[in-house]
């Protein structure tokens, strides 16, 4: 049996997860028991209907925000010098303007509570009532008005934030990507606290970087390695943030920098790490370090024993490693080889590796052709028996 040509073939699995999910945004302002607004309170964002959990913190206005969340029924709690002081639950979420979610912690009577609530209303409709004007000194008054005025601020920038985070994510949509890094570049200016952001202004960057050559792609690159940094500045235990920032690291060439951060998205994750570990060993496959790849592809199986391709690509790996009997042809391959690609087809028997799997397998078990033989050659003709 004549033996194929066996080649490394490895594909990346990316976990950046979709990027155009329905999504939506929280937002409001803390105060304290006097109606200070609390600095650097944080705040906890629960989901209820599926498990899912996000944090962020009140800014010196006590206002905090939270883009980017998917659509669901959340518990938010604000906690104070790591005291949990108050909760608001089943928040439903919506798409379209962020959802306001304040926190008064005004220990007042009801009237007080009362007032309080509808100076509140004052604020964030911009108006004072008649009645409200008449019960303020002329000071409460002014600062009532700088209030209203400041929220007119933050509700302005807020929309221009909102517009462009999804002007540029309907331009990733449509696959419109200069759109979208125009788009999500602005939002970056109105926002730079938010991961989202940054996070979906690399994903843009790497996408066009996709429909360049030379410098510009070196340069959308460059700028897509920016905006992940950014992210996982903003939230370093983001396994996500650090794994698709190691995908943008692999496409610039820069292996190291891309098993460093792997390595370290498996460590945040472990309960995703088999697949953080394959996208190393499809990076080392790819640099010809065939050992390491090796290696990298039987951790991904012992962290997740059911993930098929890990299989294929570990008994790939293998394959180079088989004994071939120069005199008889006879192909022996190492143990664990034949049962990789059986494991592959048993998990996926219409896989995409699935023809492959078998083919490998027929090879291994059948014998290399080691001497050529010139097709066109005149045949002898045997002696005659006498």
């Amino acid at each position: 049996m004549k033996f194929r040509s066996l080649g490394l073939a490895a594909g990346m699995a990316l976990l950046a997860g979709s990027a155009f999910a329905q999504i939506t945004t929280i937002e409001g302002i803390a105060k304290d028991p006097t109606g200070k607004p609390i600095e650097k309170a944080e705040v906890q964002i629960t989901r209820t209907d599926i498990k899912g959990s996000y944090k962020t913190k009140t800014d010196k206005k006590g206002h905090y925000l939270y883009m980017g969340l998917p659509m669901g029924t959340y518990t938010i709690d604000l906690y104070v010098d790591g005291k949990k002081m108050d909760s608001v639950s089943k928040v439903q979420t919506r798409p379209g303007d962020p959802i306001p979610v304040n926190f008064d912690l005004k220990a007042a009577a009801q009237d007080n509570a009362a007032k309080q609530a509808e100076m509140a209303k004052a604020v964030e409709t911009g108006q004072l009532t008649k009645e409200q004007e008449r019960s303020l000194s002329p000071e409460q008054k002014a600062a009532m008005e700088k209030q209203i005025k400041e929220r007119q601020q933050q509700m302005a920038k807020n929309k221009e934030l909102n517009d462009a985070y999804n002007a540029g994510m309907d331009a990733m949509t449509q696959k419109n990507y200069p759109a979208a890094v125009e788009a999500l570049t602005k939002a970056s200016i109105a926002g730079p606290e938010q991961v989202a952001v940054w996070s979906q202004l690399g994903e843009a960057h790497v996408q066009l970087a996709k429909t360049k050559t030379g410098p510009d792609f070196d340069a959308e690159i460059a700028k897509a390695l920016e905006a992940y940094q950014k992210s996982i500045e903003l939230k370093p235990d983001d396994a996500g943030a650090h794994n698709n920032f190691a995908l943008a690291l692999g496409q610039a060439k820069k292996f190291d920098q891309m098993q460093a951060e792997l390595k370290k998205a498996a460590e945040l994750d472990p309960q995703n790490a088999g697949k953080y570990y394959y996208n190393l060993g499809a990076t080392l496959v790819n640099t010809g370090q065939v050992a390491p790849a090796q290696e990298a592809f039987k951790k991904a199986i012992e962290l997740q024993p059911t993930y098929a391709d890990a299989y294929y690509q570990y008994g790939v790996t293998l394959v180079g490693q088989a004994k071939v009997d120069t005199a008889t042809g006879k192909v022996t391959p190492v143990p664990g080889t034949i049962e990789a690609f059986q494991k592959y087809l048993e998990l996926a028997p219409t896989g995409t590796y699935a023809q492959s799997s078998k083919e490998m397998m027929e090879s291994l078990g059948g014998t290399l052709q080691t001497n050529f033989t010139d097709p066109n050659a005149k045949k002898k003709t045997p002696p005659k028996k006498k």
